[in-house]
């Protein structure tokens, strides 16, 4: 059997497979809640055999928004869209994960077709909040350096949301600490600046991202996993970097982090980052030889390379963006290209399945 199919099992949960569906965002939702779009897109990934479903980013309140088109989970009324989209993908043998996130200082931006540019307070904005008072780029806002108060309510808010997501029916949780956005400007020292307790130290640095692991934990029940996607280099001298990431894998294992999907940039702008076919899995073979499971993610688009970086043993997991974009049903795809005739397709699409 291709090591692509093996099943893989993180606590009380077993993955039919090792292909997982990133989350990627959407930037079609009115008010944070899940419509149609949500479902067809989701849906159809578990319909084309992808073992784990993440959502896009899934903001923890109307402020951690990436835009005011963005996922949310702040509030009860979000659940019942969530349920329709959870109970569908597990109607399909898929197992439905939630990306739980706050952008910080990368919020109140227009949608990338949309320019991207900062929305205004009178467009539907909002003022932004970061680690420090520092813009992200001379076009974007400068944030509101965060306060203790400010500090304590984000990490009730990742709380609060953990617990609407099981009410929702996710069995996965992923926090992202990736990107450049809330939890990755605390973690790296070229966008946290602070003086107290949350900054300086790389001990202070991930002091928050400790706090909102224990405040999941808390709630989210023990036999369903937690993921934590990390930016694992800033790709600049004197940011974050690969050994800062092995160092946080060994902190926070113990403290109920089941895998660590390795993604990497976007605390900067103009970085320049050299972008190829796998160029990001080297972070999860590290994180991985250090005793973390692990995901790989960046420019995965072949069932081929996707099955060399599972028997090269450097990730447990694939995590695959654009390539599902444009094709929903890769893992169907890529197991007939390996060989593999075991693999399950729903019953109204049977008649379509080559055996050879």
């Amino acid at each position: 059997m291709p090591h692509l199919f093996t099943p893989f099992t993180i606590r009380n949960l077993t993955l039919k497979n090792r292909i997982v569906v990133s989350p990627m965002c959407q930037y079609s939702s009115e008010d944070g809640f899940a419509n149609d779009w949500h479902f067809v897109h989701l849906g159809s990934r578990a319909v084309g055999g992808a073992a784990l479903i993440i959502t896009e980013a899934t903001a923890v309140s109307p402020e951690g928004r990436i835009s005011p088109q963005d996922l949310g989970i702040w509030k009860d009324e979000h659940i019942p869209q969530l349920k329709r989209i959870t109970q569908f993908i597990e109607q399909h043998g898929s197992i439905p994960g939630m990306q739980l996130a706050h952008a910080g200082r990368k919020a109140s931006v227009s949608p990338p077709w949309k320019g991207d540019h900062l929305v205004p307070a009178s467009e539907g904005g909002w003022k932004t909040v970061a680690p420090s008072a520092v813009a992200f780029s001379d076009d974007k806002d400068t944030p509101q350096e965060l306060d203790e108060a400010g500090i304590q309510k984000i990490i009730a808010d990742f709380r609060a949301a953990a617990i609407r997501a099981l009410k929702a029916g996710f069995k996965v949780i992923e926090i992202h600490g990736a990107h450049g956005y809330l939890i990755n400007e605390f973690l790296s020292p070229l966008s946290n600046k602070r003086t107290d307790k949350y900054g300086g130290s790389f001990e202070n640095r991930t002091r928050l991202l400790l706090e909102i692991i224990e405040a999941i934990r808390s709630v989210w029940p023990e036999e369903y996993p937690l993921f934590l996607r990390i930016s694992a280099s800033d790709w600049v001298a004197d940011g974050w970097n690969i050994e800062d990431s092995v160092a946080l894998a060994a902190i926070v294992k113990p403290k109920g982090i089941d895998v660590m999907d390795c993604s990497s940039g976007g605390v900067i702008p103009g970085v320049k980052i050299p972008a190829h076919p796998s160029y990001q899995v080297p972070f999860a073979e590290a994180v991985r030889k250090a005793g973390m499971p692990t995901a790989a993610v960046g420019i995965i688009v072949t069932a081929e390379q996707a099955e060399e970086i599972l028997a090269n043993g450097q990730a447990d997991l694939i995590v695959i963006a654009r390539e599902l974009l444009r094709d929903p049903y890769f893992p169907l795809r890529a197991a007939r290209e390996l060989g593999y005739h075991e693999m399950h397709w729903p019953e109204q699409y049977e008649r379509a399945k080559r055996k050879k």
